[in-house]
């Protein structure tokens, strides 16, 4: 009788081993899985962000071009950004470590719940005195591109590389406001700006950073 206790007591201590190694090879294996689906993520990004870089530099044309022929690179580099699934500009703000390509508003990848969404009421970087306006989400999420705003101190940079030119912006302010649909935008209308909007992680307030144009055309 010990005996048959002694052995079904082992069985019953193997199950659980088995059991729980099972369990841990199964988080691994799905740890892994995510670390190698967001490793896919990247490079589909960066191969994306080269595409469009490249394009960048074929329309941006020599000085000794003539009238027709930039004429014909502007009509095509105007088809090539109304395609939904290409980039229209890119993000960079290296203090962050963040890069990250923007769709045209008509877009359906243009979302904050898929990427980095460029507002329908934003003007684009070569209006003058214009705003281009982008919201991202701030959290743990896959795709919280804005996680790390909050780190940022002023006079820090942003880039936007948008029709062969890349646009510096420094920042001058940023403040929060209350979540409710709707954000008030307080900058110098003399001035040509970037915003950025994201919320405060954990809270009911979202954060809003004004840049301000200092040198493009590069």
């Amino acid at each position: 009788m010990h005996l048959r206790k002694k052995v079904n007591k082992n069985r019953k201590s193997q199950f659980i081993i088995i059991g729980s190694l099972f369990l841990i090879l199964s988080d691994i294996c799905i740890i892994s899985l995510k670390y190698y689906q967001n490793y896919l993520d990247n490079n589909i990004e960066k191969q994306k962000i080269d595409e469009f870089m490249l394009k960048q530099k074929v329309v941006d044309l020599p000085a000794s071009n003539t009238q027709e022929e930039i004429e014909i690179s502007e009509e095509i580099q105007y088809k090539e950004e109304q395609k939904s699934d290409n980039y229209i500009a890119v993000l960079e703000i290296p203090e962050i470590n963040l890069k990250r390509g923007i769709y045209p508003k008509n877009s359906s990848e243009n979302n904050v719940n898929k990427n980095i969404e460029l507002l329908k009421e934003s003007d684009m970087p070569d209006e003058e005195n214009g705003n281009f306006i982008l919201a991202g989400h701030n959290g743990t999420s896959k795709v919280s591109y804005f996680k790390n705003l909050t780190k940022l101190k002023k006079d820090d940079l942003a880039y936007i590389y948008y029709s062969g030119n890349k646009y510096v912006y420094k920042l001058v302010n940023s403040y929060d406001i209350e979540k409710t649909g709707e954000a008030d935008i307080i900058r110098n209308g003399q001035k040509t700006t970037l915003t950025l909007i994201t919320c405060r992680h954990n809270t009911d307030k979202q954060i809003i950073f004004i840049f301000e144009l200092i040198k493009d055309g590069e």
